[in-house]
């Protein structure tokens, strides 16, 4: 694990920085901290970052080495189908580097980097939705060194992933995203990019109101958990990570520094930190699990302008090189006549030798010890300060200060290399044998999803799959093979979730949709059919393999893919297409109409945004978890173009519709017919992501 132990023996985590440019990992770096993650020009969840080049990357891997931290990738990002060679070549290239760890989102991508990579390190993406000991549990057994953990979770609750065993990654400083990461939709739905795929265009931090007026509800304030950084480290996190990859390096170097005094035992400086970059001040409300309008807030004319007057002196913090700890060289010296002058250099057990001119004879002032310390004692701007010196000289021999000085810069690029060397990791590269795609599918049937006992009244006997909300089991007596049981997308009390599903499953429900991992977890081991839900992002045939292996009876295609990509995935698991219902946008723990309204009793319903579009807002206010989904403005129907899709079952999802409309809905599927008019979307089905 990458927990340090301090002089007490206390647990000290991982200080983890963003670097979106050199210059932000040169911030990182001489700021103290002690591991730094970057993307490359492709895969990574912030594709809009500077991000680097393989040289470039290559470059920031040994001058991270060289300061003995620790360079993570990110390639956490959806991998469709057609991209899975070039992402594995990727992920090869960055073994060849040096990088530490490959930060992952995508399943299937996962799956193939263990048997591609078997040696490197993977750390799941907090775009995994990793939130309850289940999910970190199951992240471990898929191969997974670390499971990066939701922002939305309580300091109690990270506690409780920490005693999994599994490293656990919290985020203490950035940006707070309103949606669940990984299951945030509206960039994509509204522009076609998807944060899922790094092109996330913040639609988000546009105006929307839960009111009237120029509002910005769907926007937060940035998290600084800096405060609170003493009882993350008490609580086992092994890693603090800091977001803000598309931020600059003077934001990276305040962020680093405070965090590092907090670390330390110092006084973080906040005034400094919230002056480079707030979002109308900061938050912590998460971690004290103190939610709403608190924690709501936008970038102002005054956040924008008060950073003027810090820059310069944070720049001023990563100006000049830092000394790595432990750092301190021993020379040895041997000058000898009608011999090369040598200096062997001794640090972190490696040693390195350097040879200069053949010393001359004394004319004036021989050389001595004191004369070759003051020209050793230069190491300046390296990462080396001097230790001891050991000196054989002949007498009367003479050895000019350029000459000595040429002999300390020698040794000192030598070391530099092999210091690089020794901190590179060693990777077993296998060969990359991709799945051949099988051939085509026709949806040949209806799934349903019901969210009352209303719409459960209108469903046709003939259709065979019914996903039912957990809450609403207690009321169904007969066919309980015919449901699909789905408890709440977001876990709060894990402990309740297993009483309530081994109570349905004693009662004789024998299925459950799954929407994260801990789902999969709890369900395999109570015995449960396992089917997968969107939640899952599911969008190439490398997933479905992995779901396969996990147990899943089926699967629920992601729906970011074109048809084409989906296509793709059909043919090693049964897999289906939501093809009608208001898809959602966000999954969030903080609802932004009673943060608006102040409580649930005035709630609108809806968001309206800049155009005068309205999106649905609905409440899951179940003692499992409570959360709110964001709903599309318009309704997904592709229900006249069935014959256009390759999957194996069709989706319908049902919100508000009345028991009559969900009969016509299900009717003008099975038919083939168009069930709107207006106010429909085909999704993204044809027009794709970025």
């Amino acid at each position: 694990m990458s927990v340090r132990v301090n002089e007490n023996g206390a647990k000290k985590p991982e200080l983890l920085a963003p670097a979106g440019s050199m210059e932000s990992v040169l911030a990182a770096v001489r700021c103290g901290a002690d591991a730094v993650y970057a993307g490359g020009e492709r895969f990574s969840a912030r594709a809009n970052a500077a991000n680097f080049s393989d040289t470039d990357l290559e470059k920031a891997v040994e001058y991270c080495h060289l300061h003995g931290v620790k360079l993570y990738r990110a390639m956490n990002t959806l991998v469709f189908g057609s991209e899975m060679s070039d992402f594995i070549e990727a992920a090869k290239r960055s073994a060849e580097i040096g990088v530490d760890g490959l930060i992952v989102q995508d399943l299937g991508a996962a799956r193939l980097l263990r048997e591609v990579l078997p040696d490197m390190r993977l750390n799941a993406s907090t775009q995994m939705t990793i939130h309850t000991p289940e999910g970190a549990l199951l992240a471990a057994e898929l191969g997974f060194s670390r499971a990066v953990a939701a922002r939305e979770l309580t300091i109690e609750q990270l506690q409780r992933l920490t005693e999994t065993g599994i490293e656990i990654e919290a985020f203490v400083h950035g940006a707070l995203c309103m949606s669940v990461s990984g299951q945030c939709f509206m960039s994509a739905l509204i522009g076609s990019r998807s944060a899922n795929r790094g092109m996330c265009a913040q639609a988000c931090r546009l105006p929307f109101g839960a009111v009237k007026g120029d509002r910005y509800d769907l926007s937060l304030k940035d998290l600084c958990g800096i405060p609170h950084i003493k009882r993350l480290a008490e609580i086992g996190v092994s890693s603090l990570k800091i977001e803000g990859r598309m931020k600059r390096a003077e934001y990276v170097a305040a962020a680093v520094t405070a965090c590092r005094a907090a670390l330390d035992g110092a006084e973080p400086d906040l005034e400094t930190l919230q002056a480079v970059f707030s979002r109308s001040g900061f938050t912590d409300g998460y971690l004290t699990g103190q939610t709403g309008a608190a924690m709501f807030g936008y970038r102002r004319k005054e956040d924008v302008t008060s950073a003027e007057a810090v820059l310069p002196s944070l720049r001023e913090l990563y100006r000049k090189e830092r000394k790595r700890a432990g750092c301190a060289a021993d020379l040895y010296v041997k000058i000898r006549r009608g011999e090369p002058a040598r200096l062997e250099m001794v640090c972190k057990n490696i040693n390195v030798f350097a040879e200069g001119a053949v010393p001359q004879e004394a004319r004036n002032r021989p050389a001595d010890e004191e004369f070759l310390h003051r020209q050793l004692d230069k190491f300046g701007d390296t990462v080396y300060t001097l230790g001891n010196i050991y000196c054989e000289i002949d007498d009367r021999l003479m050895l000019s200060a350029a000459a000595v000085n040429a002999l300390r810069r020698e040794a000192a690029e030598k070391m530099n290399n092999a210091l690089i060397a020794a901190g590179k990791p060693k990777y077993r590269i296998e060969d990359f044998v991709p799945i051949k795609k099988s051939g085509r599918h026709y949806p040949d049937k209806i799934r349903v999803s019901v969210s009352n006992e209303e719409q459960l009244k209108g469903v046709p006997k003939y259709v065979e799959d019914i996903i039912l909300p957990i809450k609403l089991c207690v009321n169904i007596a007969e066919n309980k093979e015919r449901y699909i049981i789905s408890p709440p997308r977001f876990t709060d009390d894990e402990e309740l979730l297993k009483k309530r599903l081994l109570a349905v499953k004693e009662s004789g429900f024998t299925r459950l949709l799954c929407t994260n991992l801990a789902h999969a977890r709890i369900g395999k081991a109570m015995g449960f059919t396992l089917c997968g839900g969107f939640g899952l992002n599911i969008v190439n045939r490398y997933s479905a393999e992995a779901a396969a292996e996990m147990g899943f009876e089926d699967v629920t295609a992601g729906f970011e893919a074109k048809l084409s990509e989906i296509s793709a995935v059909c043919g090693r698991i049964p897999t289906g297409v939501i093809v009608y219902g208001r898809l959602p946008v966000m999954l969030t723990k903080n609802c932004p109409i009673r943060q608006a309204v102040g409580d649930c009793k005035n709630c609108s319903g809806f968001l309206t945004d800049r155009t005068g579009r309205r999106f649905p807002v609905r409440c899951e206010k179940d003692p499992i978890g409570f959360s709110c989904e964001v709903l599309n403005s318009d309704v997904l129907m592709m229900t006249d173009r069935i014959d256009e899709i390759s999957a194996d079952f069709a989706v319908l999802n049902f919100t508000d519709e009345t028991a009559e409309e969900t009969a016509r809905v299900i009717e003008c599927c099975r038919s083939r017919r168009r069930c709107l008019e207006k106010g429909f979307t085909r999704g993204l089905y044809y027009r794709g992501v970025g």
